[in-house]
């Protein structure tokens, strides 16, 4: 049901539900109007076969006034005398017409409905003759059975002589408007689904084109440009997404270099500053003045590495990530850090090996930072593939746990470069993680501590090595 309402609540749903509806009326109503154009042209072809049999008997009648009685008494094909005692109903105004354009003493005939019974031979001229005889009693009538018009046909033939005839003709089954074979609906209806669902398919397939290029941009900047291709309207909408996204680079690319122009012009007089720190003759002056400036220098190298974190081009390569894993945790522990590295997943992902290592020294420092220890794995889950940087640490509040993502907020409240940093790393954690299609996540863990998971869930897998 939800899937339902989803597909419903989209627009190749509502463009398919549209087409659906309105080309099945459209389709229903066609084929019901025909059907009764049919019906009323075999109505008319049997009007006019009728009035054959009805002017052939009649100008047979009239041609041969000796043999009348004789022609009367026999009757003609599905015509014959009219009994005297023939109820007589509304006339029939269709075969009227037909007889009044036609030659002859038919063409003043007056045609009413009667009973079928008034066409049918009395019963006794149908029994034969006997003694005694008993006839044998009437079957019922089959509740199938149809039973044929009748029509009272009052005429004067040329020699003035009156005739009431009985014209019977076949009953015809009216199927009515609304009666539609059952498989040819099926088939019409199951057609037109298939046709609306390509139409809306081949309608929607320029927009989610779009919304995946605007998903694939905020992913990666420099992806190719879209295709100019198809209607005229999705051209333009094409050529506007690509403006779109050079003027964005344009933007990233101006932004970058005016912080590296800063950085660059930051250095000299930095370092003279150093320099003259050096001079000073109160040591714990001096130590505060050199931290305040080393604490700057980490500030703007930080803010170089957010910027180039966004712009950078390095290409995708085949990366083993339980062999990235293993070596940050081994540089760690080397480094004489309480880092283990618990369990790999044994994948290898198309993903920016320098970028890479940027993101988990990232979080694999905070961790060890904040902890003072840090267990590291990777798992599959299902289609996606997970890091989790685990640590035994004071863990967050719930309203933190976002926040602290954002430029400048730290998870240290002393205020030290020393031991809080600048605030930057998650957000540039974050930044490198979604340029290669993860998301980065916070966890408090159950009896004390922070799980940071970096989370792929279409990850492109280049190999797969098996476990050793």
């Amino acid at each position: 049901m939800n899937r339902l309402r989803r597909f419903l609540s989209s627009m190749v749903g509502r463009l398919f539900v549209i087409l659906l509806l309105g080309m099945g009326v459209a389709a229903i109503g066609a084929t019901m109007l025909a059907g009764a154009k049919r019906q009323q042209e075999f109505e008319r072809q049997n009007l006019n076969r009728i009035a054959d049999r009805l002017q052939g008997y009649v100008n047979l009648l009239d041609g041969n006034p000796e043999l009348r009685e004789r022609l009367l008494d026999a009757g003609g094909p599905s015509v014959r005398r009219l009994l005297p005692d023939a109820r007589q109903g509304r006339p029939d105004d269709a075969l009227m017409g037909v007889l009044a354009a036609r030659p002859g003493p038919v063409a003043s005939a007056q045609v009413r409905f009667t009973s079928f019974r008034a066409c049918l031979p009395r019963l006794k001229d149908l029994l034969p003759p006997s003694d005694g005889h008993r006839g044998r009693p009437p079957r019922e009538r089959d509740p199938a059975f149809i039973p044929p018009r009748c029509r009272a046909v009052q005429l004067t033939l040329s020699d003035g002589a009156s005739l009431a005839l009985a014209l019977e003709s076949p009953a015809v089954a009216h199927n009515g408007v609304l009666a539609v074979d059952p498989l040819f609906l099926t088939l019409l209806v199951l057609a037109i689904a298939v046709l609306a669902y390509v139409v809306a398919r081949m309608a929607s397939a320029p927009l989610r084109r779009l919304a995946g290029a605007a998903q694939e941009l905020g992913v990666d900047l420099h992806r190719a440009p879209m295709a100019v291709a198809g209607p005229l309207e999705v051209q333009h909408a094409a050529e506007a997404f690509n403006a779109m996204q050079q003027q964005l680079q344009r933007h990233l690319a101006e932004r970058t270099h005016m912080l590296a122009a800063i950085t660059h012009d930051l250095q000299t007089p930095v370092t003279r500053l150093r320099l003259r720190l050096e001079n000073v003759e109160d040591e714990g002056l001096r130590e505060r003045l050199v931290a305040d400036l080393a604490a700057m220098q980490a500030l703007i190298r930080e803010g170089l590495e957010l910027a180039r974190s966004a712009e950078s081009a390095e290409q995708r390569a085949p990366l083993d990530l339980d062999s990235l894993l293993e070596s940050l945790v081994e540089d760690a522990a080397e480094a004489g850090a309480d880092a283990r590295f618990e369990s790999g997943c044994a994948a290898v992902l198309m993903l920016r090996p320098l970028a890479m290592r940027r993101l988990f020294s990232n979080l694999l420092d905070n961790a060890l930072m904040y902890g003072h220890s840090a267990s590291v794995r990777a798992e599959r889950d299902g289609k996606g593939v997970r890091v989790v940087i685990s640590d035994r640490g004071p863990g967050l509040a719930e309203d933190e746990l976002l926040s602290v993502f954002d430029p400048f907020v730290r998870l240290e409240t002393s205020r030290s470069r020393q031991t809080g940093g600048a605030g930057l790393g998650l957000t540039i954690a974050r930044a490198l993680a979604g340029k290669d299609g993860a998301k980065v996540s916070l966890h408090n863990r159950e009896g004390g501590g922070l799980d940071a998971v970096v989370y792929w869930a279409a990850p492109v897998v280049a190999a797969a090595r098996g476990h050793g």
